[in-house]
């Protein structure tokens, strides 16, 4: 999401002469490639195509295509290199970029039955869809409300005080008869109402209120242009953002100057309105770009994306450490695990993570979101794409988490409203937490055993303790549960009730209290009788059995002492007889209720 402006420093007069002549004597192509040149790429589209009605032709098809790249409107260009390799002058490269733009469209397989019909290998070419997985996380994605328009609306974030910030080019569109370059009696280069690069208005930052009013946020930076990038740092109340500037003299007046972005930082006031400017003194925008700021409050880094000198591809992550003077450190670029040889952008880092888009890392679309490990005293390791759904086809940008583990990101993806969309996503998950009690209702600290069944899914939930050492898990939406804890010297405990199903909240609380076994110690049991001289089990006496086996079934470490007494009446040898074959009696109606004899 590169806002360059590209500006022609010549003398006014000579810059008329030159221009006026060269656009009544070219043609329309060539009058496009120049408009090519100066980056007014829909502008020089418009032309292509005027051309490639009247005279239809490879070399004007493929330039339409190439136009098309450029503005990101991915479906045209695919159709614009279908039209491209139909003719005989095809080359290998119009194959590939028609692979490619195939991949970002879902017409691969068409796209290879293009090529594999006029007899080209496709398989030589190199090109084939990449392989992004399904995310770790569960997300749903749906657009931000209220935000997205009918053009290009990216990178938004909430600022603590319950406002969001965005950017958008909504100012409009002016195609065709406005030229992307133009001068005036004012010496004006620039058109003051659109950008160049898209005929349409230039990027602003926008606020959003908690009521959900949206207003423009207006730069005090002179000669703004575009306007992009917010950043936001709570604690200073600062906003950092990119700029493109209107710079219209360079050091030598015969060159032509590509502006490119640079970043400043200015006070947010209760209104939004932005109190001052200071720039960041690594700026250099007429010769490299330094955009999309994110300001790690935290460890008090500026991550940031530039085409300074010394990098590693066309745009690297650095960060710039800083202190409470805002005074900056030389950048550190972030290195070959986040960089590649293609572009970096959009760094953002919450707590152990540190996320950013890039072009150069394997997969699945133009630009896609990644996730990596972060360490403050160690390099960021572990880069990762962020799979399906925060991935897809298309471009994947300005990835941001706000509150509640909502999700912002960016995407021109089909389904859309406009060129670019803001999207979010919420973790569908569940959160479970429960706090496992002892007897005097403290929190047990040491370990338990827990085994938590998905019974809708017919799987094992992983479960963790957490800083206060309450159980936690996360639970699939619409499903059933079952958990069992158990810890040597307490009775275990089950809970079948658990249940996500209808459940609109976040969070499935629960509180168990584990009941510690009394060992050694007498259970009373009711008083089992029998008739006189007698040892067969009454009517009367199976109600208390049958309680027993239940417990003894229920907690397998429960063992039975049998004490059957008589009268003294009888001679000893008669009535040691007859206990013996009361708790034999016992021990047999036990057993015919499945407990075993050696526990009795």
């Amino acid at each position: 999401m590169k806002k360059t402006l590209l500006l022609v420093g010549i003398t006014a007069v000579l810059f008329l002469g030159s221009f006026g002549a060269s656009e009544a004597q070219k043609s329309k192509v060539n009058y496009a490639d120049e408009q090519m040149k100066l980056m007014n790429y829909q502008h020089a589209l418009d032309v292509y195509q005027e051309a490639y009605a009247k005279k239809p032709n490879y070399a004007t098809a493929k330039k339409t295509a190439l136009a098309q790249d450029r503005i990101r409107d991915y479906d045209q260009a695919y159709a614009w290199w279908k039209t491209t390799v139909g003719y005989d002058q095809a080359q290998e490269e119009d194959y590939v970029q028609l692979l490619r733009t195939g991949i970002l469209t879902d017409n691969f397989g068409e796209a290879r039955s293009i090529i594999e019909a006029k007899g080209v290998p496709v398989d030589s070419l190199g090109i084939t869809p990449g392989s992004v997985p399904q995310s770790a996380r569960k997300l749903k994605l749906g657009e931000v409300e209220g935000v997205n328009s009918s053009e290009s609306d990216f990178s938004y974030f909430e600022d603590a005080g319950g406002s969001s910030y965005f950017v958008s080019d909504r100012g409009g569109s002016y195609p065709g008869k406005m030229k992307g370059i133009r001068i005036d009696g004012r010496n004006k280069i620039f058109s003051p109402d659109k950008s160049d690069y898209t005929d349409r208005g230039y990027f602003s930052v926008y606020r959003k209120d908690k009521e959900g009013n949206i207003s423009k946020v207006v730069s005090n930076v002179p000669g703004t242009m575009n306007f992009s990038d917010p950043s936001y740092a709570a604690s200073q109340q600062l906003l950092f953002y990119s700029v493109t500037r209107s710079i219209t003299k360079g050091k030598n007046r015969k060159d032509t100057l590509v502006v490119q972005p640079e970043i400043y930082y200015s006070k947010v006031g209760p209104d939004g309105k932005l109190e001052g400017f200071t720039p960041f003194p690594f700026n250099d925008s007429l010769k490299y770009a330094v955009m999309h700021p994110f300001v790690d409050e935290e460890a008090k880094r500026l991550y940031f994306s530039s085409d300074m000198p010394g990098g590693m591809g066309k745009y690297d992550l650095y960060y710039s450490q800083y202190d409470e003077n805002m005074v900056f450190s030389a950048p550190v670029n972030l290195g070959p695990e986040v960089n590649t040889e293609e572009s970096e952008t959009h760094p953002f880092r919450k707590g152990n993570k540190f996320y950013f888009s890039s072009t150069g890392h394997k997969g699945l679309g133009g630009m896609d979101i990644f996730e990596a490990n972060y360490n403050p005293n160690t390099p960021i390791s572990g880069t990762a794409n962020m799979g399906h759904p925060i991935n897809s086809l298309a471009d994947d940008f300005a990835y941001r988490e706000g509150k509640d583990k909502t999700v912002y990101l960016s995407s021109n993806r089909k389904g859309g409203q406009g060129l670019d969309d803001i999207y979010l996503a919420k973790e569908m998950y569940k959160q479970f937490l429960a706090r496992v009690l002892d007897c005097n209702g403290e929190i047990i600290t040491e370990s338990y055993l827990s085994t938590f069944r998905d019974k809708t899914q017919g799987i094992m939930v992983p479960t963790a303790r957490n800083g206060k050492g309450e159980l936690t898990a996360q639970l699939e939406p619409e499903s059933d549960f079952g958990i069992t804890i158990s810890k040597p010297g307490y009775f275990p405990l089950t809970d079948e009730s658990i249940t996500t199903k209808g459940f609109e909240g976040d969070t499935v609380k629960r509180e168990y209290k584990l009941v510690p076994i009394p060992y050694q110690l007498p259970v009373h049991v009711d008083i089992v009788y029998y008739d006189l001289d007698k040892f067969m089990i009454r009517k009367d006496a199976t109600l208390a059995l049958d309680k027993l086996a239940d417990l003894m079934k229920k907690y397998s470490f429960l063992d039975l002492l049998v004490a059957s007494h008589t009268d003294s009446r009888a001679s000893d040898e008669y009535n040691i007889t007859l206990s013996n074959n009361r708790a034999k009696a016992v021990t047999e109606y036990l057993g015919a209720r499945g407990i075993s004899a050696d526990r009795v």
